[in-house]
């Protein structure tokens, strides 16, 4: 594969170090840091620290152990996410220490990539949700449908629409009870958090993605359909409305991971090419 270059693989690293400071403390232990929620939401992980200087010690089981213990102590994932390029002797670290290590290729827009409004079924339309919008709790819902192991099952009599939307609503007003939409709309009032979505013509969101911009850079996430909905080009049309809001909005360098190869050849159409790096992770739940 294909090295990726030092600007890029700089300017995405600065990223990855930087976005979780929006909504997370930094605990450093030794070569490596933890990234710990301040409000509740989806826990973060630990990783290298960028701020280790040039020739710093290499990450040992010690440092490891530590992490994880105080991710123990604070009931989260024992997770862990990095560049494989940026540290590629802890993969085995991780490894010896445990822990299962999943590869997540990378793909780069070019700057330069013009990336058009892609097609919508009829009715569909396609909006930015602000953190007042009726559409909001179903759209934050929907990832638990859309990345679900097995789609819900139809209730007898009903073809796969109804149910899924029927889940759809039945979701939606638990994160309200939870609390994790209230959590979610001061990040999109303060725009550390862009949520896109195709809505059906009632105002059902049928794809949504999202993106968290840092450093004039960003990475495209959660991009996921309707189980229901699905094979209509949802995916791309959110997509290509992530890119076209980031770029409008001072976005330069724009990326994304994938796990699978068929949601590679969708991006692929789309403008984005391979990084020549690899994300690494371990049990970490936010991706995998």
């Amino acid at each position: 594969m294909r090295r990726m270059s030092d600007p890029l693989r700089d300017r995405i690293e600065r990223y990855y170090a930087t976005v979780p400071l929006l909504f997370a403390d930094a605990e450093d232990f030794g070569p490596l840091r933890l990234f710990v929620r301040k409000e509740p939401g989806a826990p973060y992980y630990g990783g290298p620290s960028h701020a280790q200087p040039t020739g710093a010690a290499p990450v040992g089981a010690a440092d490891i152990a530590r992490v994880r213990a105080r991710q123990r102590e604070l009931g989260v994932p024992e997770a862990f996410e990095w560049l494989a390029e940026s540290a590629p002797a802890l993969r085995a670290r991780i490894e010896a220490a445990g822990l299962l290590v999943l590869r997540r290729p990378l793909m780069v827009l070019p700057p330069q990539h013009p990336l058009p409004p892609q097609p919508l079924p009829d009715g569909v339309t396609l909006r930015a949700l602000t953190a007042d919008d009726p559409a909001l709790p179903a759209a934050l819902a929907l990832p638990h449908l859309a990345f679900a192991k097995e789609p819900p099952t139809a209730q007898p009599g009903l073809a796969a629409g109804p149910s899924d939307r029927a889940e759809l609503s039945r979701l939606a007003e638990a994160l309200t009870v939870d609390g994790t939409v209230a959590a979610v709309r001061p990040t999109l009032r303060a725009g550390h958090k862009i949520l896109v979505a195709a809505l059906a013509p009632d105002g059902t969101p049928l794809a949504t993605g999202h993106y968290h911009p840092a450093t004039a850079a960003t990475e495209i996430g959660g991009v996921g359909t309707l189980p229901s909905a699905r094979r209509q080009g949802l995916a791309a049309a959110v997509t290509a409305g992530l890119v076209a809001h980031a770029r409008t909005h001072g976005v330069e360098t724009i990326f994304l991971a994938y796990a699978e190869e068929t949601v590679a050849r969708i991006y692929a159409r789309l403008g984005f090419r391979e990084a020549g790096t690899t994300l690494l992770i371990a049990d970490q739940p936010a991706r995998s």
